[in-house]
Order: structure tokens, then C-alpha cells, then sequence
């Protein structure tokens, strides 16, 4: 994990990644929010799943509607939580569709960056 330690280091279509990920969480009231960009520049964004008898976090929720909505691949993606890192298995997912240098942004409630990973 790199921390990002400049005050705005992002590109603008990474930025607004993370801007729509805190969007969804705020909309929804959920405790993750997360945006995935595809290979053409589309956007998916997700908030966190929590029913009864499913579970996804939001960024396996984005990489989903990516994959169901006909993405092949992925640019970057970005997560909006209280939590201090990526798991695993929201990285492996982000890395089935984009590969194992595809960035993952890591942010907190207030939309600040605090970190990116690959997904590898």
C-alpha cells in the first residue's frame, strides 16, 4: 500500500472515482461506497450489500455491475470507508477484471485519499 501524501495527487477522473464512491455511501447510508471505472471510461458505482442472505462489499458490488453491464476490463476503482485498508478479497476481485496493476484508491468519509494498492 502507498499512502498518498500529497494534497491532491490524483488525476481528475481518478478524483471523481472517489467523489462518486462517497456520494453513494451518503445516499445510502451504508458503510462502504465504492465507484469502478472500465476500460471505455463508463462508471459503476455501489454501496455496500447487506441482506439477510447476501453480503458483498461495495466494491464487489461495482465490479459486478461492471461485469454484468459488459466491461472488460477496468481502469481503476475507488473506496470510500472508515476501514484502513483494502481486503484481499475486494483487491482479487478489482484484479479478475482489470489486472494486477489496476489502482485501487482507498479514502475516507470525507472523500480524502488516504492510500492506493494495486490490486494485485
Amino acid at each position: 500500500m502507498t499512502d498518498i501524501s500529497a494534497p491532491d495527487p490524483l488525476d481528475p477522473e481518478d478524483r471523481k472515482l472517489i467523489t462518486l464512491a462517497r456520494a453513494a455511501r451518503a445516499r445510502n447510508g451504508v458503510p462502504e461506497g465504492a465507484a469502478v471505472r472500465d476500460g471505455t471510461g463508463r462508471t459503476y458505482v455501489a454501496g455496500t450489500v447487506a441482506l439477510d442472505s447476501l453480503r458483498l462489499s461495495a466494491l464487489a458490488t461495482a465490479v459486478a455491475m461492471a461485469v454484468a453491464s459488459g466491461a472488460t476490463s477496468l481502469e481503476a476503482a475507488a473506496v470510500v470507508t472508515e476501514a484502513s485498508a483494502v481486503p484481499d478479497a475486494d483487491r482479487a476481485a478489482v484484479r479478475d477484471l482489470g489486472g494486477a496493476g489496476t489502482p485501487v484508491f482507498l479514502a475516507g468519509p470525507d472523500g480524502t485519499p488516504s492510500a492506493v494498492v494495486t490490486a494485485g
